[in-house]
């Protein structure tokens, strides 16, 4: 079962949150392993898995990246710890940033990437699981990758 399953959603790139909130307490009602201590030890431990399942699940779909991961991960478009080869063209573009690292590196980062995300937002917006071709999951990746990329940078400024 998909976190997307367990929480009865849409597979959607924008989670409505207010609707995963609701079903999380819902499900923790249901599966908390405290409403399970007079039970028998395999009804604990599957109460135990789903209540961390669903911590886990819940995580993951209220962060934006962390719920495009889950997608391309489901989608077997991507393998977790990847080493992706970002086009040469993006690093250059970052190496400039990072020569010149200062206080307006963090807002010429954030328009980089509001740039990058307009090439993507259409198949963000409009996320079908059923009709997603693989060169928008291609794009999908490619786009995750270099935010997270942009991402450390940002780490690196802010420590």
């Amino acid at each position: 079962m998909n976190y997307f399953e367990l929480f009865n959603l849409p597979v959607t790139l924008k989670v409505d949150k207010s609707q995963l909130a609701k079903k999380y307490f819902e499900l923790q009602k249901q599966f908390h392993p405290d409403f399970f201590t007079q039970a028998s030890e395999d009804e604990q431990a599957d109460a135990l898995e789903k209540s961390s399942m669903l911590n886990t699940a819940l995580k993951t779909l209220k962060n934006k990246d962390e719920t495009l991961k889950y997608i391309l991960l489901q989608k077997n478009c991507m393998q977790e710890d990847e080493k992706y080869q970002l086009p040469p063209t993006f690093l250059m573009d970052v190496m400039e940033l990072n020569e010149d690292l200062n206080k307006d590196t963090t807002q010429k980062i954030e328009a980089f990437e509001s740039t990058l995300y307009v090439e993507v937002k259409d198949i963000v917006e409009n996320y079908n699981n059923e009709t997603v071709t693989p060169a928008q999951l291609a794009s999908l990746k490619e786009y995750y990758y270099k935010k997270k990329y942009l991402q450390r940078i940002l780490e690196r400024i802010e420590d």
